[in-house]
């Protein structure tokens, strides 16, 4: 059956983020008029009692839980252990006020680094469990599978209607462009961009250029979400991704090339390069709800450096 969304209540935790924001547009396009986007701190996700008071308040139909504490490989590196409690605390507090309110659906933001460090490429749902995540971001990745556990395991226990979706890594306008929270994109253009601004003839990335990233435009991941929460009420974990691969290095040069840049491109081999590579699966999310990507790679990027350009100009 289609969830109605004109008629239900909507609670998007993360609501006024980066992919949040793009659901909420979705959302609205789609004919919903009850949109409830909770925002920090007035609402504190990993407190059981604020999420408590936020349910009883709202009573929502449906909850699209976004809401994550999450960086680069930096951050993770700096804080794992804030990473693995806030996800985990804010994920346990939201699936048991679900249930406890009879929420009729809850959708579940997991990511990509919930997947073992040596994954055979591409990415399938069933090799979640096939080893260790990549070291560098493993704590943050084990609190969000986690989820996936709680979630099938209410779903057994008391019929709770949760599904979660696992999105590749996203970009586009409206990211994160903060330099020690950033993702790698968005991380790329502003070093591109101030390195030209002040005319200097090099710029250093972390690694050594060769691990592989797949990359999903943030309004096709926003359609993918609207789409399983109108159309998907399974308990298997679905991708969401382009399904395709690209190494850093052919990445830097792309988006050097989009922004003009003339100078040459430096790799710190002292830095970390995250794991080695990531591509997926998407065929599950076709077959079961009928998503495909739709936004091509180097339009994608030209959106974002537009976006990132203009809000450098205020």
């Amino acid at each position: 059956m289609t969830f109605d969304l004109a008629k239900a209540k909507i609670l998007v935790t993360g609501g006024t983020g980066f992919l949040g924001s793009h659901i909420v547009q979705e959302l609205r396009n789609k004919g919903a008029k009850q949109i409830v986007t909770p925002e920090f701190p007035a609402v504190d996700l990993r407190e059981q009692s604020s999420v408590r008071q936020l349910f009883d308040i709202e009573n929502p139909d449906l909850v699209i839980h976004l809401a994550a504490s999450v960086g680069g490989i930096g951050a993770n590196q700096t804080s794992p252990g804030t990473f693995f409690r806030d996800n985990m605390a804010m994920g346990l507090h939201l699936l048991e006020e679900a249930r406890l309110h009879k929420t009729q659906k809850v959708v579940i933001a997991g990511t990509i680094c919930a997947y073992p460090k040596f994954a055979p490429i591409p990415f399938r749902e069933s090799d979640l469990w096939n080893g260790y995540p990549e070291e560098t971001n493993a704590p943050y990745g084990i609190a969000k599978k986690a989820l996936l556990v709680m979630a099938q395991a209410y779903r057994q226990e008391f019929g709770s209607n949760f599904v979660m979706l696992f999105p590749v890594n996203l970009y586009g306008p409206r990211d994160n462009f903060d330099l020690q929270t950033s993702h790698v994109i968005p991380a790329m253009i502003r070093k591109f961009h101030e390195a030209s601004v002040r005319g200097d003839g090099a710029v250093t990335l972390w690694g050594d250029g060769t691990p592989t990233r797949e990359f999903l435009f943030v309004g096709d991941a926003a359609r993918g979400f609207v789409m399983a929460a109108e159309r998907y009420d399974e308990p298997d974990p679905v991708n969401l991704g382009a399904g395709f691969e690209i190494t850093m290095k052919d990445l830097a040069e792309k988006i050097a090339r989009l922004m003009e840049f003339q100078g040459t491109i430096q790799w710190d081999t002292t830095k970390p390069n995250g794991q080695p590579r990531r591509m997926l699966d998407t065929s599950r999310a076709k077959e079961r709800f009928g998503f495909q990507a739709e936004v091509g790679f180097e339009e994608g990027l030209k959106q974002t450096i537009q976006w990132f350009r203009a809000q450098s100009k205020r």
